[in-house]
């Protein structure tokens, strides 16, 4: 997995202290659109295991320290609203992953079979000058 789950923790915290500062706790709209918008970056940006794990915390970072106090979760409707919410930005940040990718490949193999045609070359060599001169002698040596 690397280092993004732990990434996505430490995000996700730092989320939700921004969004505690601005008043979440009061308007806890606020901790779940910046949690939602960490979680939908860790979903486009990680493999699927580390996203759903960040969703996870997250939820409980927003049950426990927005809607609960001390730590304390809370399941209740506020709560499955956010964890709807939440689960809807990995869904979409996976979507999202899997869409760009396809597009690419399809590039790449569409850049790859245009650059296998050869291309083609005109089997009659015939040599600039030459066709200029005979040009040229056939507009001087008209006779008028």
């Amino acid at each position: 997995m690397g280092f993004e789950f732990p990434f996505g923790c430490v995000a996700a915290t730092a989320a939700v202290i921004v969004a505690d500062l601005a008043g979440a706790t009061g308007h806890p709209w606020y901790a779940l659109v910046t949690l939602g918008a960490v979680v939908l970056a860790f979903a486009y940006r990680s493999p699927l295991p580390a996203a759903a794990g960040v969703t996870a915390v997250a939820w409980a970072l927003h049950t426990g320290f927005v809607l609960g106090r001390l730590g304390e979760l809370t399941f209740d409707a506020q709560a499955a609203l956010a964890a709807l919410v939440l689960a809807s930005a990995l869904v979409t940040g996976a979507l999202a992953r899997a869409a760009v990718s396809t597009a690419q490949s399809r590039v790449s193999t569409l850049q790859t079979r245009v650059s296998s045609i050869p291309a083609r070359v005109s089997s009659v060599p015939v040599r600039e000058s030459s066709v200029r001169v005979r040009e040229f002698a056939g507009r001087v040596l008209r006779v008028p």
